[in-house]
């Protein structure tokens, strides 16, 4: 039991030091945004194409397209693949 608490305590300590911008000992991965509307254009597609091939609903492509929302956790780093290996990210999910 100690070792969990003593886990789970670091790991609180870990998230209250990384919020406060101080440096911490575990490694962090933050994604760059992604303009959604210029990947889609710069792919060529329309929103339906682009919603059906990366398997998004259109209403959540036009939210991000117009703002409302950002992609963020699985989305995000899929968006982020597409911009940098699009063809290699259609050929997986041909």
């Amino acid at each position: 039991m100690t070792n969990a608490y003593e886990s789970i305590a670091q790991g609180l300590q870990e998230a209250i030091d990384l919020n406060n911008g101080n440096d911490i000992a575990a490694k962090t991965h933050r994604l760059e945004s992604v303009d959604v509307a210029e990947l889609r254009r710069n792919l060529g597609l329309t929103q339906m194409e682009f919603a059906s091939k990366f398997c998004i609903s259109v209403s959540t492509l036009r939210h991000w397209e117009r703002g409302d929302r950002t992609p963020h956790g699985p989305a995000l780093a899929l968006l982020n693949v597409v911009a940098k290996e699009p063809q290699a990210v259609m050929r997986a999910l041909a």
